[in-house]
């Protein structure tokens, strides 16, 4: 049984499947939406010190880099996040679309580990053409400087031609 639940670690590269954020005004936000840009899907707690820094940090990147082809996508999962949704995008004010998600659908897209905790944050990297190139856990060393990973992958992405063919480098992710 142990061995079947450690095989579902996730994988990097993957194709990156739809994925729905509901927002405060009830209406849903789908990655498909995004298509043709980088996207960084980043899944938080509303109650989390560090991914209250985490969305600030991701509000000025999307500033910078929206214009570059990047858009930013925000899903709270804690179980009281449709509740504290409103004052959480009141009290951080992101200038990216930030919503709530089930925590089944967040861990099943995340191909999250039932033998490992799973840290919040969780950022996931998806390139033009839709493919999960890079995942990070709250608590791996890619949060040591956060800014300094996340602008890197994104530059990598962004360097990479429009009309690629499939050529992924994926980045290990977890040790």
């Amino acid at each position: 049984m142990l061995t079947g639940l450690l095989a579902s670690a996730q994988q990097v590269p993957r194709p990156a499947g739809e994925f729905a954020i509901t927002m405060v005004d009830g209406s849903q936000t789908l990655l498909s939406h995004y298509a043709g840009k980088v996207v960084v899907l980043v899944f938080i707690s509303t109650t989390c010190p560090h991914c209250q820094h985490t969305t600030q940090l991701l509000s000025e990147i999307q500033k910078e880099y929206a214009g570059r082809g990047v858009q930013i996508l925000g899903a709270a999962f804690n179980p009281d996040a449709p509740t504290l949704i409103g004052g959480f995008l009141a009290q951080f004010k992101p200038t990216f679309p930030v919503g709530t998600a089930s925590r089944d659908s967040v861990y099943e897209y995340e191909q999250a580990s039932l033998v490992k905790v799973n840290y919040v944050p969780e950022i996931l990297f998806i390139d033009r053409h839709r493919v999960i190139r890079a995942q990070y856990s709250g608590g791996d060393d890619f949060f040591k400087d956060q800014e300094k990973g996340i602008r890197s992958t994104l530059d990598m992405l962004l360097k990479e031609p429009v009309a690629a063919g499939k050529s992924h480098t994926a980045r290990k992710t977890r040790s």
